[in-house]
């Protein structure tokens, strides 16, 4: 990679990074569960990614970008080819490195685990103690559960083992991050001179046959998309919510028929003494790491007291060596199976007989005991309310459902009897097109393609009658009837003249202010005076990255080998702009904190490149096979 980047292409590259970052997602968060090859779109070593398996993943890519953009969500990315195509493709890294990291036996110990997420700000209390109250909510928040949220962390701990060297080993000559250095602070002294495209408009005379001729050519412009008036009626789990209301007599009921989901655990606080060896070792290496064990453990039977020294000199275990063996406390389910059945049966104080899991042999002392208790309703009342109205809302949400498919098809002329029966609304929207009108992009029903279909079949616009039941999405269903209907149509001339004139215009001006600039420009380069230029300002590529101007780009792109030079600005419509760059110098007095940042960003720029064939190294070895690809139709997308 060095010798690379002393390459002169690769540093322009890096150069240009400088400006343009791109952000890299690269570990996906959520698994999937094999279900079947079915029509599978790719394989990884040999093993098909299932079609249930792509669809589970877009479903749950969708949910997280529902929940991160709120208002902003665009939901028809969502049913867009190409969002499927980005999913498969992040599967397919996923897969990739699973595979990987199963070849190369890395293991991430329940431990190891469980202090990382101990450590995630906002979940502990004061004393440094689990919040669990706190920390379901957070799980609740973006639907999981602590099972799951646990083998997330396992595997984003897992993935960083693969990707850490190749992240923290990554480094850049000195001599590449000074040119950058002096390449972003230079200064350039440039003078402005505009040729306005509004100063030629009373040299332009525009006649009816190019107006007439714009008009014939160009029709697709002043095309009414056809469109439609519409009433809707929505279902959705808000609205049913609202219908339920909960009594005490229930939530004690309730309370008393789940006491035991409501207590708090019992929780046991241990240390241990991890020796490690993969399951898979050779029998002698296991042997040798048993009798180490049982060695240790003949010391510990001796003197009990030497049980943290031991941990902190022989313990394989990073988490909790250091601390003794410490674990903290932990509740049933934190623990592989043999670590727990020991832990949840020794008597406080007791060290137990040697445990074997996948990681290897454990020795555990039980430091501690918290019995299970009930928590009083009073504590739990708010959680107890919310569980019965999700439960009753769901059952009367499939209640709903059906009555609302039956009555929107068989009184088919009318929303009305519906809407009464289920005290909903009937919504009233204009101006809904076949493509999406862009006032209502942000709208879940009105930018769903299922919707618009509907809306838009025969049976809805030439009949009039209600468009079935229409399930936007789980708990969200929708029934619209055509209101008024509206054709495409081609706007008359008369309707669209002036506006025809302001483009052509437009057009004819800035064509004459390029032209006069471009003569003036070649005057300029063959040594004419320079004349009616502004004031000379100080440019460069930090400025330009700070206040957006990108206009002045050409500036800094320039030759400046001999000066003073000409060059013309980027294209525009209100005119021509010729610069003039004058001198060229670096300021004496560097920032350190703008250097510091610009070494980092290129360093996240060329880590991302490093990253990108790293990956594509592994997808090879894993030969990855692609048994679907888009079409035409789906890649121009």
């Amino acid at each position: 990679m060095l010798e690379l980047i002393r390459r002169n292409k690769v540093v322009s590259k890096i150069i240009l990074l400088v400006f343009i970052v791109p952000s890299f997602v690269f570990f996906g968060v959520q698994g999937y569960d094999m279900i079947g090859a079915g029509n599978a779109p790719a394989k990884v070593k040999g093993k098909p990614i299932s079609e249930v398996e792509w669809e589970n993943a877009q479903r749950e890519h969708a949910d997280a970008l529902r929940q991160q953009a709120g208002q902003q969500f665009d939901p028809r990315w969502i049913e867009s080819p190409e969002f499927k195509w980005i999913v498969l493709e992040r599967l397919i890294d996923e897969k990739v490195m699973a595979a990987e990291i199963a070849t190369e036996g890395l293991s991430a110990p329940d431990e190891a685990v469980l202090q990382k997420i101990m450590e995630i700000p906002g979940i502990t209390t004061e004393e440094g103690k689990l919040d669990r109250e706190r920390y379901e909510a957070a799980l609740r928040a973006q639907g999981l559960t602590d099972s799951m949220h646990f083998s997330l962390v396992r595997r984003e701990m897992l993935a960083s083992q693969v990707v850490a060297p190749l992240q923290l080993g990554f480094m850049l000559p000195r001599q590449v991050t000074e040119h950058i250095w002096d390449l972003f602070e230079q200064e350039r002294e440039v003078q402005v001179k505009v040729f306005r495209a509004s100063d030629y408009q009373r040299r332009v005379n525009l006649s009816q046959e190019e107006k007439e001729a714009y008009y014939n050519q160009n029709s697709s412009q002043f095309t009414v998309e056809e469109h439609l008036n519409a009433q809707l009626v929505v279902l959705d789990m808000q609205s049913v919510e609202g219908t339920i209301r909960v009594t005490e007599e229930e939530i004690r009921a309730y309370y008393e028929q789940n006491a035991r989901r409501f207590a708090v655990p019992e929780e046991r606080r241990a240390s241990h003494i991890l020796i490690a060896v993969r399951k898979d070792a050779p029998e002698a290496e296991r042997a040798a790491a048993r009798e180490e064990a049982e060695s240790l453990l003949r010391q510990l039977k001796a003197d009990p007291a030497l049980f943290a020294k031991l941990a902190r000199e022989h313990s394989a275990d990073p988490g909790s060596a250091a601390k003794g063996g410490d674990l903290g406390f932990f509740t049933r389910g934190r623990m592989v199976r043999p670590f727990e059945d020991m832990a949840f049966v020794l008597n406080k104080g007791e060290t137990g007989d040697i445990v074997e899991t996948d990681f290897g042999y454990h020795i555990i002392l039980l430091t501690d005991i918290r019995p299970s208790k009930e928590r009083p309703l009073s504590e739990v009342h708010s959680v107890i309310v919310e569980e019965i109205r999700k439960q009753l809302a769901a059952r009367r949400y499939a209640e709903y459902a059906e009555i609302f498919s039956n009555m929107v098809y068989e009184q088919s002329d009318s929303l009305k009897p519906v809407a009464d029966r289920l005290n909903l609304k009937v919504l009233t929207f204009d101006n809904i097109t076949r493509s999406g009108n862009p006032a209502y992009a942000q709208h879940p029903v009105l930018s769903s393609q299922r919707f618009l279909q509907a809306i838009f079949s025969e049976d809805a616009v030439m009949r009039r009658n209600n468009t079935e039941a229409v399930e936007i999405e789980p708990q969200l269903m929708v029934a619209a009837r055509v209101v008024t209907h509206s054709p495409a149509r081609v706007r008359p001339f008369s309707e669209v003249r002036s506006g025809i004139e302001q483009i052509l215009m437009t057009q004819k001006t800035a064509a004459m202010a390029k032209a006069a600039g471009q003569a003036e420009l070649v005057r300029l380069n063959e040594g004419g005076e320079a004349t009616g230029f502004s004031p000379p300002i100080n440019v460069s590529r930090q400025m330009i990255n700070m206040t957006g101007r990108l206009d002045l780009v050409p500036v800094m792109q320039a030759n400046v080998d001999i000066l003073p030079v000409f060059v013309s600005g980027v294209d525009y419509a209100e005119g021509f702009v010729i610069y003039r760059i004058n001198n060229v110098h670096t300021p004496r007095q560097p920032d350190p904190q703008v250097r510091q940042a610009i070494q980092m960003q290129v360093l996240r720029s060329a880590a991302h490149q490093e990253m990108s064939a790293y990956m594509r190294y592994l997808r090879e070895k894993a030969k990855v096979e692609r048994l679907r690809h888009p079409s035409p139709a789906e890649d121009s997308e």
